[in-house]
C-alpha cells in the first residue's frame, strides 16, 4: 500500500498573529469598540462534543441571507480514480484551516478557510481491501486533536484503518500505530479476513481527552448472505500512540451483562451491532455515549430470539476504560431496522423548575427520547406497551416496546387508508389498490412473509432509513429547542425463503417471482403514495416536551408540479425526503432542499433556505447547483461568517460550497 501526500502550500504561517497584538496594542481605546469579531471554529463533526450543530453567530441573519455569495468552492473529482456524487462530509474549521474528507477514494484534505486554497492532501492506496469495502467513498469526516507540541487530524480509510495526520503538514505521525496507521480489523476480539472482513467505517471518529472512539459499521442487512457476521464492537485508542485501550462488547459474550438475552447461543454466530452514526461525549462526567445498531438480519430475527442486548441501544461508557455506566434499549429484538442512525445531543434544560444535565436521541421512529445524560433516568416517563407478534414462521418478536410519554412524535407513524394520496379520485382508487395487497398498520405491526397470491408485504412507516437518520438534529443550548429533519416514506417490505441467496429463513427481495414490478412500489404514477409533506423540520421544546413549530422543508419538485394529473391543482409545498442536517446559529436554522427542481429564476439545482428559529418562517434562500448531501457548518474568520455545505447528485460530482456576505 502506498501512502500518498501532497503539499500544494505549506500550512498557515503563525507570525502575523504577533502583528495583529502589537496593532491591537497601539490602536487608540476608541477604534478596539470598533475590531473585528473574534474567529469562531468548528473544531468537531457536530460542532462540539455535545453534537449541537449549534454556533451563536448572527453576521448572516433573515434580512442578509439572500445576499450571500459564493465565497469559495471545492470540487472533489480529483480526489479518486472515480466521482463522488454523495459528499456526506461536514467539515472542521480550526485556525483558519478547513479540513474535510473527499472523493471516492476518501482523501483527507486541508483547505484555506478564506480562499478555498488546496493545503494539503493525503490518502492512502489500500488495493483490494478497499475495493471490497462494505462502506466506500469520502464518509462523513474526520477528527481534530490538539496536542501540546502538535496538531492531529484522525480518519477512517474505506479499507478500515485509523490514520494520524500532522495537522500543519498532512504527513502521517510517525510514532502513532504503524507509521501513522493502525489497523482496525486487528485487536477486534474475534478472528477477521484483513482484506475481505465486512467491516468498515463511514462516520467521523471521536477524540475526546486522550482516547479516539471507534464506530463499526456492516454491508447493508437486508439480504445478508449468512446469519453470521462480524461483530461491531467499540474501541477506545490512545491519541499519542495508537495503542487499544479498551474495548466494549456490544454483543456481549459469554458471562458478560446482557449475554442471556440472546436465546440459544445465537450470541456466537451473530454479527453487526455496532454504532455506524456518530457518538457524543461528555468530558465533565467523563462519559461516552453509544447509539447502536441492530444485529444481522434487519428484517428476519428467527435466528436471534431473545431482546438482544445491546442492540438498538443508548450505551453511556466510561471513557477511559470503555465500562458501561448504563444504557437503554429502544427497540426489542428489532425486525424493522430502527437501530439508532445519528448522534444524541447533550442538552442542559430545566423540567419543572428542576434543572437537568439531559441527552436527547433522536430516532428514525419519529421520537426524542430524553435522559438524564449522568444515570440514564427517562426525564419524562417512557412507557413498555403491547405490540402485535408475528406470523412469520420461527420469528418470536417481545410483547411490548419502549413508548415515550413526551415529546411526541414528530412525523407520521404507522400507515392507514386515510394517510393514501388523495389529489385526484384516479391517483386514490390507485393508491387503495396498492394498499390492498399489503399490510398496514401503527408502528411496529411486524413485516409478513409474501404470498405472491396474496398479501404481499408489510408498508412500513416510517421506512427503514427513517424518520430521523444519519444527520441526526441539532440544538439551540440557549433555549433548548432540538431541531430536526424528518421524511415521510413508505417502504413496501416483501420477506421471502431463498435458500440460494442466503441461510437465513427469510430476507427481503424487491422481486417477487410471478408478481408484476407494479405492485413491489410504493409509487402511484410516479407520486408517493402517501400524502405530504413528505420532508419537515420540526422545533421541539425540550424544556416543556413540546412541539413548537413544524414546518415542510425543500420546495415542491418537479415531479409534482409538471405532473400532468396534477396541472389543474394549486399544489401546496410538499417538501421532500432526504437525509438532511440541520445547522442552528443565533437567529436562524438553516438547511438545504434533498433534490434537484426548477428555481423561480428557471435553473435548474437547489435551494440553500433559512428559517427563523422561534416560528419557522423562511427568510431566505440561496441557489446552489446540487442537493444537499453534507450536514452544513459555519465558522467565524477574520470579521467573516462563512456557511459551507457539501452538494452533488447523479449528475453534479461532489463539491463544498462556501458562502458569505458581499465585501472586500
Amino acid at each position: 500500500m502506498k501512502n500518498q501526500t501532497r503539499h500544494v502550500h505549506t500550512g498557515k504561517q503563525r507570525f502575523w498573529w504577533w502583528l495583529v497584538i502589537v496593532a491591537l496594542v497601539c490602536l487608540p481605546s476608541g477604534l478596539l469598540a470598533q475590531e473585528a469579531p473574534p474567529d469562531v471554529e468548528w473544531p468537531t463533526y457536530g460542532a462540539d462534543l455535545a453534537s449541537t450543530r449549534y454556533r451563536p453567530l448572527d453576521q448572516i441573519n433573515g434580512d442578509n441571507f439572500n445576499d450571500l455569495e459564493l465565497a469559495w468552492r471545492l470540487s472533489t473529482q480529483n480526489f479518486g480514480p472515480l466521482p463522488e456524487t454523495n459528499l456526506q462530509s461536514t467539515p472542521l474549521m480550526i485556525d483558519g484551516v478547513v479540513y474535510t474528507t473527499a472523493g471516492s477514494r476518501r482523501s483527507a484534505v486541508a483547505i484555506d478557510a478564506a480562499t478555498g486554497e488546496l493545503l494539503w492532501f493525503y490518502n492512502l492506496h489500500e488495493g483490494e481491501r478497499g475495493e471490497v469495502a462494505p462502506r466506500r467513498l469520502s464518509g462523513r469526516g474526520l477528527a481534530y486533536w490538539n496536542g501540546e507540541s502538535t496538531d492531529r487530524i484522525f480518519y477512517v480509510t474505506p479499507g478500515y484503518q485509523l490514520v494520524a495526520l500532522d495537522a500543519q503538514t498532512g504527513l502521517p505521525v510517525p510514532n502513532f500505530g504503524i507509521d501513522g496507521v493502525v489497523d482496525l480489523k486487528r485487536e477486534l476480539d474475534q478472528d477477521i479476513d484483513l482484506v475481505t472482513g465486512p467491516i468498515g467505517l463511514h462516520a467521523a471518529p471521536v477524540v475526546a481527552g486522550n482516547t479516539i472512539i471507534i464506530g463499526a459499521a456492516h454491508e447493508v442487512g437486508s439480504a445478508p448472505p449468512t446469519k453470521e457476521n462480524v461483530k461491531g464492537y467499540i474501541r477506545g485508542y490512545d491519541v499519542t500512540t495508537g495503542q487499544r485501550q479498551w474495548i466494549f462488547h456490544t454483543l456481549p459474550q459469554a458471562g458478560e451483562f446482557g449475554n442471556e438475552t440472546w436465546l440459544n447461543d445465537s450470541w456466537q454466530y451473530t454479527g453487526n451491532v455496532g454504532v455506524w452514526g456518530q457518538m457524543t461525549v461528555d468530558e465533565e462526567l467523563g462519559l461516552a455515549y453509544l447509539p447502536t445498531e441492530m444485529p444481522t438480519g434487519d428484517y428476519y430475527g428467527g435466528h436471534r430470539h431473545g431482546d438482544n442486548l445491546f442492540a438498538d441501544s443508548l450505551v453511556a461508557v466510561d471513557l477511559d476504560t470503555g465500562e458501561r455506566r448504563w444504557h437503554f434499549q429502544f427497540v426489542h429484538h428489532d425486525v424493522w431496522d430502527y437501530d439508532l442512525p445519528a448522534a444524541p445531543i447533550l442538552a442542559d434544560i430545566t423540567v419543572d423548575g428542576r434543572a437537568i444535565k439531559a441527552i436527547v436521541q433522536p430516532t428514525k421512529q419519529n421520537w426524542a427520547f430524553v435522559f438524564d445524560r449522568e444515570t440514564g433516568e427517562p426525564v419524562w416517563p417512557i412507557e413498555e406497551r403491547p405490540v402485535p407478534p408475528s406470523t412469520v414462521p420461527g420469528e418470536l418478536l417481545a410483547p411490548t416496546q419502549p413508548f415515550p410519554t413526551k415529546p411526541p412524535a414528530f412525523d407520521r407513524q404507522g400507515i392507514t387508508l386515510d394517510d393514501l394520496i388523495d389529489w385526484t379520485p384516479e391517483l386514490r382508487s390507485e393508491a387503495e389498490a396498492l394498499a390492498s395487497r399489503y399490510q398496514l398498520g401503527p408502528i411496529y405491526t411486524p413485516p409478513v412473509a409474501t404470498d405472491p397470491d396474496g398479501i404481499l408485504g408489510l408498508l412500513m412507516v416510517p421506512q427503514q432509513t427513517g424518520g430521523v437518520n444519519w444527520p441526526g438534529g441539532a440544538l439551540d443550548p440557549e433555549t433548548g429547542i432540538f431541531y430536526v429533519y424528518s421524511k415521510t416514506e413508505v417502504s413496501p417490505l416483501h420477506l421471502l425463503n431463498n435458500p440460494e441467496r442466503s441461510n437465513m429463513n427469510y430476507i427481503v427481495s424487491r422481486r417477487v417471482p410471478g408478481v408484476p414490478a407494479s405492485l413491489l412500489t410504493s409509487r402511484i404514477q410516479g407520486l408517493p403514495m402517501i400524502k405530504p409533506p413528505w420532508g419537515q423540520i420540526s422545533a421541539v421544546d425540550l424544556n416543556k416536551g413540546e412541539i413548537v413549530w413544524q414546518i415542510p422543508h425543500g420546495g415542491t419538485p418537479d415531479v409534482v408540479r409538471e405532473h400532468p394529473a396534477l396541472q389543474h391543482l394549486d399544489i401546496p409545498r410538499t417538501g421532500w425526503p432526504g437525509r438532511i442536517g440541520t445547522l442552528v446559529t443565533k437567529t436562524l436554522v438553516i438547511a438545504g432542499d434533498s433534490a434537484v427542481l426548477t428555481t423561480e429564476s428557471g435553473e435548474r439545482g437547489a435551494m440553500l433556505r433559512a428559517y427563523a428559529k422561534d416560528t419557522g418562517t423562511e427568510l431566505g434562500q440561496v441557489y446552489m447547483p446540487a442537493p444537499q448531501t453534507g450536514s452544513p457548518m459555519t465558522y467565524m474568520l477574520d470579521g467573516r461568517q462563512y456557511i459551507v455545505i457539501a452538494v452533488g447528485s447523479r449528475d453534479f460530482p461532489s463539491e463544498l460550497l462556501a458562502f458569505r456576505l458581499p465585501g472586500a
